[in-house]
């Protein structure tokens, strides 16, 4: 059975003291996440960097893998910067299979992620 898809919006700061909103996904991330990944893709977009939290997620699908290169592509139109930390050794390398990493740097933890940004 599917987790639901929840993510919440944080702000941290960077290295040089900018502010850097944090979208941490939790549950399962697929077709039905629709409303809650690219809702909270919305709200952040256009506002400066960006870190994607999959620490708590448990699977994401092909569907799902979709949604995020969808987040990714409208990033790299308006040159927002990305990163993404959290993911299991199987979903970096699916990740970067699937070319995800050209468009935002995969790391192990948030501190790692927080100053590449």
């Amino acid at each position: 059975m599917q987790a639901e898809t929840k993510t919440t919006i944080d702000r941290t700061s960077g290295s040089n003291g900018a502010s850097i909103s944090v979208l941490r996904f939790s549950g399962d991330i697929s077709s039905t996440s629709k409303e809650s990944v690219l809702g909270a893709w919305q709200t952040v977009n256009g506002t400066g960097p960006v870190l994607l939290d999959f620490s708590k997620v448990e699977y994401i699908n092909s569907s799902g893998i979709a949604l995020i290169i969808q987040m990714l592509m409208e990033a790299d139109k308006t040159g927002q910067r990305v990163a993404a930390f959290g993911l299991t050794p199987h979903f970096q390398k699916v990740f970067t299979m699937v070319g995800i990493s050209k468009y935002a740097g995969l790391f192990k933890d948030e501190p790692t992620a927080s100053a590449s940004l």
